[in-house]
């Protein structure tokens, strides 16, 4: 009887979405060839680039001893001048008195075509510094690595926000059916955690698979039970079946929601994960190009590595971290600055490496590579010793394929390299930036949440177009 009420009726609609469970599996898994891109929407403009590779140097590259070449340093080294310190602004308001100038420990030569300054520091970076896109007016928000790395991910030092991963697939989704859009590989558990590739209050599927963690080598599986068994599709219909059951009851409950969507998602990665994540297939030469034959390099080229097959295969942000794991991240060398030179060896080719690979398989025109920190570090020895403190007044990045003029350098700063000057660009105005590039227009890129819609740019950010090419 139409009106009738399906309990009455003897047969409840909770217990006909259970029954009829058996069957979403098969559906499910004769739905993945017919999908092309997930989550795809149309972009603003045209775009320049399709995904993004973030590697992510954790605890702040000094930019004087690497690519920020100034020779006040060495003609004023061990002299006590006056700076303006990042902490005391902060904590004070006040000046923070004088400091002993610090000369960059490792000597700069010009490279490339282009002449770029680079020091002994990255040899293999300093051979592609034609490739490269120098933004050396770099400055950002905190000065402790907590909120200054949840600025570089998320637009805010202290609110609960999407990453930059999550905003570019809720904007342009993935790629690929099989993989997921965002994909951190080694993030570390400190300052921000999984904040750093999370979803905030978008939809939960936006953030980021991680794989591995800081500080320890990528896993030969990085991702566990990802061969399907021969009960795959019996589990399958079983968890779609309580799901089914569970929406009948939360019909407004997001989490059941992307609960579903992860299973649907890992019964796809099914199809393709194992292969793409096993990196003994690569030849011996690609190897050596990123460094895995050698101990140094092993465990960062694998992930650099491991990011080139991602991206290849249709993941649109990838993330990579060089982090250690600990409560002192990596580059924070605030008593020892030759610790500096430990960090380069490890990092320096199998980056130079990854441009290399995306380079001649034709994936760097549409690809963007960012390298760069959560800041940079003061000129000035720290409290007299042997290291730099952390430094958001100034800083470099530099940026690879993906639209970007290579080859050029833009903005700068003081003559010590303290604070930016030059056509400065704001953390805001990177991200606006990256954005455009990937055909999203970043004041329109939104989400309604708590009665306002919120955006990675907040209210702020330009685009610099002055780096395109």
């Amino acid at each position: 009887m139409p009106n009738q009420p399906a309990e009455t009726a003897g047969f409840s609609r909770r217990a006909a979405l259970r029954a009829a469970g058996c069957g979403f599996g098969a559906l499910a898994f004769a739905g993945l060839a017919g999908r092309s891109r997930a989550g795809a929407v149309a972009p603003h403009h045209p775009a320049r680039a399709k995904r993004i590779i973030f590697v992510f140097m954790q605890g702040g590259v000094s930019q004087v001893d690497s690519f920020d070449h100034k020779p006040r340093l060495a003609a004023d080294d061990g002299k006590m001048l006056s700076f303006d310190d990042a902490r005391v602004l902060a904590n004070t308001g006040s000046r923070g008195g004088n400091h002993r100038v610090m000369k960059a420990l490792w000597k700069f030569n010009r490279h490339g075509q282009c002449g770029h300054w680079g020091s002994e520091l990255f040899p293999h970076l300093n051979r592609r510094v034609d490739d490269l896109c120098f933004i050396h007016s770099m400055h950002t928000e905190g000065v402790a690595h907590g909120p200054a790395t949840l600025f570089l991910h998320t637009g805010t030092t202290t609110q609960i926000r999407p990453s930059m991963g999550a905003w570019v697939q809720y904007g342009l989704g993935s790629e690929s059916d099989n993989l997921p859009g965002f994909v951190t590989i080694a993030p570390s558990p400190g300052n921000g955690g999984a904040r750093n590739y999370g979803s905030g209050f978008l939809p939960a599927a936006m953030q980021g698979t991680a794989l591995g963690r800081a500080g320890a080598p990528l896993p030969r599986e990085p991702v566990r039970d990802l061969k399907p068994g021969a009960d795959s599709p019996q589990t399958l219909n079983l968890l779609e079946g309580l799901l089914a059951g569970q929406r009948e009851l939360h019909p407004t409950d997001l989490v059941i929601d992307a609960v579903g969507k992860s299973y649907e998602l890992a019964a796809r990665m099914q199809l393709m994960a194992p292969g793409l994540l096993d990196l003994d297939g690569e030849t011996p030469e690609t190897e050596r190009l990123y460094g895995i034959d050698k101990k140094t390099t092993e465990t960062f080229g694998r992930q650099c590595l491991l990011a080139r097959r991602l991206v290849e295969a249709g993941v649109r942000f990838v993330q990579v971290t060089y982090g250690d794991g600990s409560a002192n991240p990596a580059w924070d060398q605030h008593s020892n600055m030759p610790e500096h030179a430990k960090h380069a060896r490890a990092v320096d080719q199998p980056v130079a490496g990854l441009l290399i690979d995306l380079k001649r398989r034709g994936l760097l025109d549409d690809t963007i590579v960012w390298f760069g920190s959560e800041f940079g570090r003061t000129p000035y020895a720290q409290q007299n010793g042997t290291g730099r403190d952390h430094n958001p007044g100034g800083f470099t990045v530099f940026l690879a394929g993906g639209g970007f003029r290579p080859g050029f350098s833009f903005g700068a700063t003081d003559e010590f390299g303290a604070q930016a000057v030059e056509n400065k660009v704001h953390m805001h105005d990177l991200h606006a930036t990256l954005l455009h590039q990937l055909g999203i227009h970043h004041e329109r890129l939104t989400f309604r949440h708590a009665g306002r819609d919120f955006r990675l740019t907040d209210v702020h950010g330009r685009v610099v177009r002055e780096v395109f090419a």
